[in-house]
């Protein structure tokens, strides 16, 4: 009976992992064709790059940054909120079993 628990919990960790990777890959790409629309220019990939100016790196790395960290809050507080609702569901249901 106790692996059922750990088995949901790891299951649980995998859906959030894979939510949040794949958010975390469309946002990324909506970011780099934002930038491009906005700037005329590719997102700089190397901000160490002589030929990229200071406020450019910065810039892209403020924009990215934010956006990428607030999809992973969002994913991972999703995925969190379903788990719960799905464990609560499960917990109903066996107690209406019994």
């Amino acid at each position: 009976m106790a692996k059922g628990p750990k088995k949901g919990k790891s299951n649980q960790k995998l859906v959030a992992a894979l939510a949040t990777t794949g958010a975390v890959y469309l946002v990324r790409k909506l970011i780099a064709i934002g930038w491009t629309r906005a700037t005329g220019k590719q997102p700089p990939t190397d901000p160490a790059d002589p030929k990229v100016g200071l406020l450019e790196a910065l810039g892209w790395a403020v924009v990215a940054g934010a956006s990428i960290e607030a999809t992973r809050l969002f994913a991972a507080r999703a995925t969190s909120r379903q788990a719960r609702a799905a464990a609560a569901a499960a917990a109903d249901a066996d107690s209406a079993e019994a």
